[in-house]
């Protein structure tokens, strides 16, 4: 009788216990409305009433946040260490995994609060409401926990997630200068870029303020950027490109070979960086909703258009389809759909995809090689020209029937004003990346030089930057 007793009484605290978890709710501060659509911004707070968080949406954001920091490492770690020579792949996995740490905190400590803060500067970067996490973590008031809310997620939530972009971003850019910039130089560059280029342009863009804001009814060039094209693409990639011209080619770059070492690394950190990017995309809804659905659907859908692209023009061109090629139609095609994925139709996926795929195709092969930079991993080739044509495409295909809202729509609907705010958002993207590049660099190159010395590069920047080799057995 006891032991039937006690089963019964463990089976009803379980029973409560477990209906408190799915059901009850926990209370913060402030009550945000989340922006249309769902997506990557903060959403605006309202002081006097209780939120509701909710479990499935936690759940979700937090699985998104480890799938977008998986796209870094060993994503990108694994991508771009297999493009490189052997004497290097340590050198670009150090990379990655700094920037995991040094990125992280200085997102905690002033760049979350930089993005978005509230406008200074006349709403050219978020000001300090944030610093330190002021208002983000949670805190004890008048005799109970607060915990500040962002829709039906943690704030604290949200900032991590939106931390993960922080980290991949200037990891892309690494790409451009490979095997030839000094490690220093590159933390530094890091840091400042994050601050001044990055920090602004997510401010324009995901802050309920912002003048490139699609939410914000005051917005001057309302933009759609459901998850990065932008912030994040073309931000990295037209500065991979300043830091490729500028810090000049390789030593022996056109004179002798300098194929990927290890395809099969590129291969993994290819397929992880789809996998991840399940997580970039469709966690930029910020819930657990059909506009989530949407963007993961396209998303797919789009990689794979881009791997029929890129490998049908190698074949074309070649004569043969490579593994490489399949693996960089697959990233083109991903970081085309990334503007798109929360306002255009899977179907419409597959069209900017194909377009991608022979796009960034023609930027990494004809235009490199007429203009003669040196891309080390086709960081601009891809990340630049994919999120441009994105943005753009995104003004043409956008769609009510995802959006939701009579004015959420492109070109083919008759919205022409929708894709000149593509173009504004595009352009000005471009000129703070271009130009903040530019000055960040010659500052550094000026104070503390760029590349590593002629015997460090011939050395391999695994021992020279590092002390270390990546295969001591072969």
């Amino acid at each position: 009788m006891r032991r039937v007793y006690r089963l019964r009484t463990y089976c009803t605290i379980f029973t409560l216990c477990l209906g408190l978890f799915a059901s009850g709710p926990l209370f913060a501060d402030e009550t945000p409305s989340a922006p249309p659509l769902g997506s990557s911004a903060e959403a605006p707070a309202q002081e006097e009433a209780a939120v509701e968080f909710s479990n499935a949406d936690i759940a979700w954001m937090m699985v998104a946040s480890a799938l977008v920091l998986m796209m870094t490492a060993p994503g990108l770690a694994l991508f771009y260490g297999g493009l490189v020579r052997k004497k290097n792949i340590l050198g670009v996995m150090m990379q990655c995994v700094f920037l995991m740490g040094l990125m992280s905190v200085i997102w905690a400590l002033w760049g979350y609060s930089l993005a978005f803060g509230s406008d200074i500067l006349g709403g050219f970067v978020g000001g300090f409401d944030h610093v330190l996490l002021k208002g983000v973590i949670p805190s004890w008031q008048d005799g109970a926990v607060v915990i500040p809310a962002n829709g039906s997620i943690p704030k604290a939530l949200f900032m991590v997630f939106q931390m993960m972009f922080f980290i991949i971003t200037p990891a892309l850019i690494c790409g451009a200068f490979a095997e030839r910039m000094k490690f220093s130089s590159m933390v530094v560059f890091s840091i400042l870029w994050g601050t001044f280029i990055y920090c602004p342009i997510a401010h324009w863009v995901w802050s309920d303020t912002g003048w490139l804001c699609e939410w914000n009814k005051n917005a001057l060039y309302p933009a759609f950027d459901f998850a990065g094209g932008t912030v994040v693409h073309i931000s990295s990639g037209f500065s991979a490109l300043v830091c490729a011209i500028l810090l000049g080619k390789r030593l022996g770059y056109g004179q002798e070979p300098m194929p990927p070492h290890n395809l099969t690394y590129t291969f993994i950190g290819a397929t992880m960086l789809w996998v991840g990017w399940f997580g970039f995309n469709a966690g930029s809804a910020v819930s657990a909703n059909p506009a989530a659905v949407n963007a993961f659907v396209a998303t797919h859908l789009a990689a794979a258009a881009g791997v029929l692209a890129w490998s049908v023009a190698e074949w074309i061109s070649l004569g043969k389809p490579s593994i490489l090629g399949a693996c960089s139609g697959a990233v083109a095609g991903l970081v085309c759909i990334t503007p798109a994925c929360g306002t255009v139709t899977p179907l419409s996926g597959i069209i900017l995809g194909l377009i991608a795929g022979f796009a960034c195709y023609f930027a990494c092969t004809t235009l490199k090689s007429k203009f003669k930079y040196d891309d080390s991993l086709d960081a601009f080739g891809v990340h630049g020209v994919g999120g441009t044509v994105g943005a753009i495409l995104t003004g043409v295909f956008a769609t009510k029937a995802i959006t939701g809202n009579a004015e959420g729509s492109g070109l083919l609907e008759g919205n022409t004003p929708q894709l000149i705010n593509q173009l504004v958002s595009v352009g000005a993207a471009i000129a703070i990346s271009v130009i903040g590049t530019i000055i960040i660099l010659k500052l550094i190159d000026l104070t503390m030089g760029l590349r590593v010395s002629k015997d460090g590069e011939i050395q391999g920047l695994d021992l020279s930057q590092h002390g270390e080799e990546g295969y001591i057995f072969l």
